[in-house]
Order: C-alpha cells, then structure tokens, then sequence
C-alpha cells in the first residue's frame, strides 16, 4: 500500500491527539511524525489536523482518513492473528482470555498445560472488556452466561461452574445460619453494585432479598469475596474458590439455579490449529477429570 507509514502515523496521531503520543506508539521520533503528517496533507492537499497548544486535533477529512486507517490497522491485526496461529507445532504464543472471576479455576489447568508443552507461551488475558476473536485478540475464549453468536465463531460447552452462598465465620458467630429462603430478609449481604446484574445467582437473590439488604457493594469478585471474608455480609462464591479458605461458611446448600454455564469458544480461521486443539482436548480432560473426583 502507497504511503500506508504515514497514513498510520496519521491514524495515532489522531488516537493519541500528541505527536509526542503518536511517536512512542510508533517508536519512531517526533521528528518523523511531523514529517509524515507534513507529507501527507501536502500529497492529498488537504489539512487533516488543526494545531493548537494541547496537541492536534483532527479535521473532518482527518476524522474520515483515521476511520479508513483504522479498519485497515484492524484486518492487519487479523491477519497477523491468524499467521501466528497456523501451523502444525504446539509452540509459539497460545492467547486464552476469559473474566478474571475464573482466574482461580484456570491458572492451575493452564500451568499443567504449560509443563505438557513446554514451547507455547501463554499469554491468558483477563481485561474486563470482550477481545475480539476475528480480529487474533486470543486464541481461545472462555465465556460465562448465555452462548455467544458471534458469526465465525466455534462455540462449544465446556461445564457448570457451580457457586455458592458463603459468610464468614466471625459473621456465623454473630447472626447464625439463615432458617430458611425466609430468613434471609433478616440478614445482610455483598453483592454486585448494578442491581440489574445479570449473573442467575444475583437474578436469584433479587426476587428474594430487598436491595437495600445488600450492604456492601462492589463491581469486581475479588473486592466481593474479600468482603464476605471480612465479615461484611453473605454473597455468592465460586465453590472450587470457597472450599479452599476455611474461613468460610455454606450458608445454605448450592442451588443448580446459581451455577453458570460455561462457553469455549474459537474463531473459526484458527479452531483447527495444532495448539488450539491441544488446549481445548487439555480443558476437556480436566473438567472430565474434576468430576470424576467429585462424582
């Protein structure tokens, strides 16, 4: 592509608003981005960024060249994803994201995986945001709640992770186990600070449990759990998660209904690559071989 190095340096100097910006992004000195944007705008004739003290602020025809550039930029990432995951050697860079709340579960069976082929490096991403699978953000994702439809996607089931109701035993000494679903309107719990929150175990406690007994209120499972272990109030763990501290409490036996159902999912372009496959058959075993221990 003619000129694609300074239609680039254009792009991130409308993204960053800096040419100071745009140069350590680039990794090239602010010198050559001037020189881009001077060329450029000389070759099309028009101005595509207005200076002022804070920095560059694009034009309308500035604004039109960056959406252009930035599909561009985004199939090339898509195309370097795929190359990247071809070929038939379990090596090189292995991309798995998911929520951070499975953090838990899956640092263990990743570093399995790991020891088994000792030439992937992984790289497991946990950002609260979707990554994009079409355009080789990672590999392999690992998502909670209703089946993703993304088009081009392989999307396969891979368990129930199982949650459950938890307080800590300082809050057991203080306000006892609830009697039943009734008595919990008598206690007080963590939970997620968006009340329309989505997750079956928070839709469950909703129908039962005024709002206002949700006395202490987080965005984030970790802030939550370090809540329910400080004594602030019941909420709803991990099982794998809980069982593990033995500072907390069941409070009332696990409900099928809380669980979340839990989603591999692939882009189709690389679902067939030798280290793809190696990881999902790896997750596979290892959820089949939880049960077993558990059944």
């Amino acid at each position: 592509m003619d000129h694609w190095d300074e239609v680039r340096t254009a792009y991130q100097v409308a993204r960053q608003g800096t040419v100071s910006g745009a140069a350590e992004v680039l990794g090239v000195h602010h010198a050559t981005v001037i020189r881009h944007i001077d060329a450029l705008e000389g070759r099309l004739g028009v101005k595509l960024f207005q200076r002022h003290a804070r920095g560059y602020t694009p034009t309308e025809s500035g604004e039109d060249l960056a959406r252009v550039a930035q599909t561009t930029e985004d199939q090339l990432q898509q195309l370097v994803g795929r190359i990247r995951g071809r070929g038939s050697e379990v090596s090189g860079e292995l991309m798995i994201t998911s929520i951070v709340e499975l953090s838990d579960l899956l640092v263990p069976v990743l570093t399995q995986f790991k020891e088994q082929y000792p030439d992937v490096i992984l790289r497991y991403l946990t950002d609260a945001r979707v990554f994009r699978l079409e355009y080789g953000e990672a590999h392999v994702a690992i998502r909670a709640g209703t089946a993703p439809d993304e088009p081009d996607n392989v999307v396969q089931p891979l368990m129930q992770l199982r949650v459950g109701l938890y307080a800590s035993r300082g809050y057991v000494e203080k306000f006892g186990l609830p009697k039943d679903e009734a008595d919990l309107v008598n206690h007080v719990f963590v939970a997620n600070d968006n009340p329309e929150s989505r997750a079956p175990f928070q839709r469950w406690l909703r129908a039962r449990v005024p709002y206002d007994r949700v006395v202490f209120r987080a965005t984030d499972s970790q802030s939550m759990k370090a809540a329910v272990c400080s004594g602030a109030g019941m909420g709803f763990i991990g099982v794998t998660e809980a069982e593990a501290d033995p500072n907390l409490v069941e409070m009332m036996p696990a409900k099928e209904e809380w669980a979340a159902q839990l989603w591999l999912v692939t882009h189709v372009d690389l679902h067939r690559t030798a280290k793809v496959q190696a990881l999902l058959s790896h997750l596979k075993a290892a959820v089949k071989d939880n049960d077993a221990k558990t059944a």
